[in-house]
């Protein structure tokens, strides 16, 4: 992230993290991907304001200008905005952290569920679950009343209903298309006294996402997600802090095929305009 006074410059790169932990290894084309996934859904949802300027190579200032080659297809210039310190993770399935907490005291995150709810089935409605955003270590959930203390009620509300809207609009985008979306995570600033949507979105990194004809409520799915690599991880001796393990190289594959397919498979367009990149 490069810091030009009023904006930023963002290169997504290779590196992927899980557990908020940054892995050494690379997933190959990882940040083009996201990058990609990510300027198709802020169109998607063009009517909400955003941080984008352009992610046109032609368009970056110097000395960006005269490295498109590596640069194009993983970066964006964008307007600098006041981060709200707060992950706006929305769940309309229950699924990793959220089927542990459910399985120990009947809840997520606060949440009161029904009795009787299977691994990746469909909550009765979309629960919006934050957590904070911390610069260092991990993030933690927390309940929306700290979310109220945090940034004050109206912007809380706002926040909690832009998120739930945007996840309906995208699990709807994304069903007829063969794909469910489980989970996601927004993030959102201030730009000129708007409320703006920011960083990453619907992306593989930051969504759970599900290949609908193989979902079966009582089993993992197959994800198009990073959920590969926790899997992986789950099985190590490992305590989920830095230093990270080792990867293997078919794990780290294997990510970047389904990251790739999932984007082929909702924004074909757009996956055909960068291809150059990919």
């Amino acid at each position: 992230m490069f810091d030009l006074g009023d904006a930023l410059f963002i290169v997504s790169t290779d590196r992927i993290s899980a557990f908020d932990v940054i892995m050494n290894d690379l997933v190959p084309g990882r940040g083009v991907v996201l990058n990609i996934m990510s300027l198709a859904w802020f169109d998607h949802f063009k009517t909400l304001p955003n941080h984008i300027i352009t992610a046109d190579p032609a368009e970056f200032p110097a000395p960006f200008r005269d490295h498109a080659a590596e640069l194009g297809g993983r970066s964006v210039l964008v307007h600098k905005a006041e981060r709200f310190p707060v992950e706006c993770v929305v769940r309309g399935y229950i699924a990793g952290s959220g089927w542990k907490s459910y399985q120990a005291d009947g809840t997520i995150c606060g949440h009161r569920l029904p009795e009787g709810l299977r691994l990746a089935e469909q909550l009765p409605s979309a629960l919006f679950t934050p957590s904070t955003k911390e610069d260092e270590g991990h993030d933690e959930n927390i309940p929306y009343e700290t979310v109220v203390e945090m940034i004050g009620a109206e912007d809380a509300a706002t926040l909690r209903d832009i998120s739930l809207q945007l996840y309906t609009q995208g699990a709807d985008f994304a069903r007829p298309r063969g794909v469910i979306l489980a989970d996601t995570k927004f993030e959102f600033g201030r730009i000129n006294g708007e409320v703006a949507l920011i960083d990453e979105v619907l992306t593989p990194d930051s969504s759970r996402y599900w290949p609908a004809e193989a979902h079966q409520p009582g089993q993992e799915p197959p994800s198009w997600d990073k959920q590969i690599l926790r899997n992986h991880l789950e099985t190590l001796d490992w305590d989920h802090e830095p230093p990270p393990p080792a990867l293997p190289q078919d794990i780290l594959t294997k990510t970047r095929d389904q990251y790739l397919e999932v984007l082929r498979i909702l924004f074909p367009a757009m996956a055909e305009k960068w291809q150059a990149y990919l």
